[in-house]
């Protein structure tokens, strides 16, 4: 059965790529990017969805009257395209009730940290600030709290001696789509098991 994935996405769209390329080049067997949710008209990831191929929803949530008015519309377009899977790829929002309370379980979110270390917004630059030797990449299960969800899996990137926040993100973008591809591979196949905050990977 192939899998309809959303990916939400707020800026370059450097990940959303990466799986779009992974779905066509047959990496992702059993997948189809549906849609791109994007909550900054004239992001560059609009781009690259034009040049992919792939249909898009725009929408300015300071049209709306509040979250709950902007995720409703969100939901009504997941529902119609019958998606069973969002990918949070640089969506720089908290997901709230609305979204949750039709896809718990199914949102997934990639965040340049090692979770629970520097969470929200600027993780590079709070890695830097803090002076940590070791930085890395999570993917996990969103829930409402702020980068909280039960972790999926992880990978370290080492901070090395003189990193600016663009040289160090450059290497965890590295790291980021090849872990990003790998999780949605996991789901695709069914091998995530969750069990509370504990997730375990099945062969």
């Amino acid at each position: 059965m192939v899998r309809r994935v959303a990916i939400f996405a707020s800026g370059s769209g450097s990940n959303f790529e990466a799986i779009v390329q992974a779905v066509q080049a047959g990496r992702l067997s059993g997948a189809e990017i549906a849609l791109l949710v994007c909550d900054k008209p004239g992001a560059k990831v609009l781009e690259r969805a034009a040049r992919l191929g792939v249909e898009t929803f725009v929408f300015d949530p300071k049209a709306y009257a509040g979250k709950a008015a902007f995720e409703a519309e969100i939901v009504a377009e997941l529902q119609k395209r019958d998606i069973t899977l969002i990918v949070l790829a640089g969506y720089m929002r908290l997901i709230g009730e609305t979204l949750l309370k039709d896809y718990e379980g199914s949102i997934i979110n990639l965040h340049p940290s090692l979770l629970p270390a520097f969470p929200g917004k600027d993780a590079v630059g709070q890695a830097l600030a803090c002076g940590v030797k070791v930085t890395g990449v999570t993917v996990h299960f969103v829930d409402a709290g702020l980068d909280t969800g039960p972790i999926i899996a992880q990978l370290p990137v080492p901070v090395e001696e003189g990193d600016t926040p663009d040289t160090l993100a450059a290497r965890i973008h590295q790291v980021e789509h090849g872990l990003l591809v790998e999780v949605i591979g996991w789901l695709l196949a069914d091998r995530v098991r969750r069990d509370g905050r504990f997730v375990q990977i099945t062969q």
